[in-house]
């Protein structure tokens, strides 16, 4: 029995693939890992639910977040997506000079512990703040956003919080993502 093949080609982090002859039934996941060698992407429950792999699909409508061991290449094809390897800036020869705002606050927040869902988390936040720019959100609504965008995302050392205090404060910090004022807090004892 032979397997059936498909000519597929993408974009991946800013670069064309292909054309590559695949099984049609082979999964983004191991697309990634085992014919390209971007290994950041994890597997995790192989089931689409720990978004562990998780990567960003660069639709026409803005960032969408996909579950790379459930995404087959068939569905990929054609289409533009990023690794938790294409969120820093690189120089000519590959070499990180410069993290993303996302995965520099993760660092700075010491956001995770063992790190296997880190690159599913980079990828939510990153997404996320992409869509405030172009739609920002009320700062008082940020806590409830982080949440809802960070909230299929397993980990399974319990480093939520960090993750999302890290998130928020990207968003925070970044002009334009949000609107309104801070609210005062009355700091009297």
């Amino acid at each position: 029995m032979s397997e059936r093949m498909l000519s597929v080609t993408m974009q991946i982090n800013g670069e064309k693939v292909g054309p590559a002859d695949l099984p049609e039934d082979l999964m983004l996941l191991e697309y990634l890992q085992e014919y390209l060698n971007l290994t950041g992407t994890r597997y995790g429950c192989g089931q689409g639910v720990c978004h562990a792999c998780a990567v960003i699909h660069d639709a026409p409508g803005g960032p969408e977040v996909v579950p790379a061991c459930i995404t087959g290449v068939a569905w990929a094809n054609g289409r533009s997506f990023r690794t938790v390897e294409g969120h820093a800036t690189r120089d000519i020869d590959g070499n990180v000079t410069q993290l993303s705002a996302v995965q520099q606050a993760f660092l700075d927040h010491f956001s995770f512990q063992c790190s296997y869902c880190t690159p599913g988390f980079v990828a939510a936040a990153t997404a996320l703040v992409e869509r405030l720019q172009s739609a920002p959100v009320a700062r008082e609504d940020v806590e409830d956003v982080v949440l809802e965008a960070l909230n299929d995302n397993i980990c399974r050392c319990t480093g939520y919080v960090r993750y999302l205090e890290a998130t928020r404060d990207v968003i925070l910090n970044t002009p334009g993502l949000t609107t309104g004022q801070v609210a005062s807090r009355d700091t009297a004892t």
